[in-house]
């Protein structure tokens, strides 16, 4: 099994910066890639950004250019830098980690919350 353990996230002003963490334990060999969800009231769930075993990162398309996924395999854990944040940015943002042959593995969730 995998657990993913996150957090980071919070109250943040229009154009403020936050870092939202992902530390996983476990059967942490197995894991193909790692990712960040997020979903807003009312909104489908997207995916934000990705980060293979290998380092190529995919980014949606409306965080492009602010967001960064990084990894640090010393400490088995996935980041994501988020700059020049927007209201609509405001989600409940979950950690993601495909684990080839099972459904993944999800995080609790971390709000975070951009306003003024």
């Amino acid at each position: 099994q995998v657990q993913l353990v996150e957090s980071g996230g919070g109250l943040v002003q229009p154009g403020g910066s936050l870092r939202l963490s992902c530390a996983a334990s476990g059967s942490i060999f197995s894991i193909a890639a790692m990712g960040w969800y997020r979903q807003a009231p009312g909104k489908q769930r997207e995916l934000v950004a990705q980060i293979t075993r290998i380092g190529s990162t995919n980014y949606a398309a409306s965080v492009k250019g602010r967001f960064t996924i990084s990894r640090d395999n010393a400490k088995n854990t996935v980041y994501l830098q988020m700059d020049s944040l927007r209201p609509e940015d405001t989600a409940v943002y979950c950690c993601y980690a495909d684990r080839p042959g099972t459904l993944g593995y999800w995080g609790q969730g971390t709000q975070v919350t951009v306003s003024s």
